[in-house]
C-alpha cells in the first residue's frame, strides 16, 4: 500500500496526492490556487481539495513555466489570459485598474517606440 498515485487512475485526487504527482509542497499548490484564479479545485462536504486530471496537468504545465522556462507569475498569468483560461472570477475594481494602468503603459511605450 505505500505505492504512489498514478495519474489516470482516479478521477479525483487530493492535495496530498497532487502534492506526491508533481513533487510540490501542498503550500504552494494552496498558494497556486490564491494566484491563478482558474486553478480551483472542487471542494469535497468536508472542504478537502479535489482536483480533477486537468487541474493536475495545468499545475504541472505552470510549474514547468516557473521552474524550468524560468518564467515569473505574471509572466504565467498573461500566458494564461492569452489561452483564455484566466479570470473565471470578475476583477475587482482595484485588479482592474491595475490592469488598465498597465495596458495603458505599454500603449505609450509602443506610440514612443513608433514616433522616433
Amino acid at each position: 500500500m505505500g505505492t504512489e498515485p498514478r495519474l489516470g487512475s482516479k478521477v479525483f485526487y487530493k492535495i496530498g496526492e497532487v502534492s506526491q504527482l508533481t513533487k510540490l509542497p501542498a503550500y504552494v499548490l494552496r498558494f497556486w490556487e490564491s494566484e491563478f484564479s482558474f486553478l480551483k479545485p472542487k471542494k469535497s462536504r468536508g472542504n478537502q481539495r479535489l482536483y480533477i486530471q486537468r487541474d493536475i496537468e495545468t499545475v504541472l504545465e505552470i510549474k514547468r513555466m516557473l521552474y524550468e522556462e524560468g518564467h515569473t507569475l505574471e509572466g504565467v498569468k498573461r500566458y494564461w489570459v492569452r489561452r483564455g483560461r484566466a479570470a473565471s472570477k470578475p476583477l475587482s475594481p482595484k485588479e482592474m485598474a491595475k490592469k488598465l494602468r498597465g495596458d495603458l503603459q505599454a500603449i505609450v511605450k509602443i506610440l514612443e517606440s513608433n514616433s522616433r
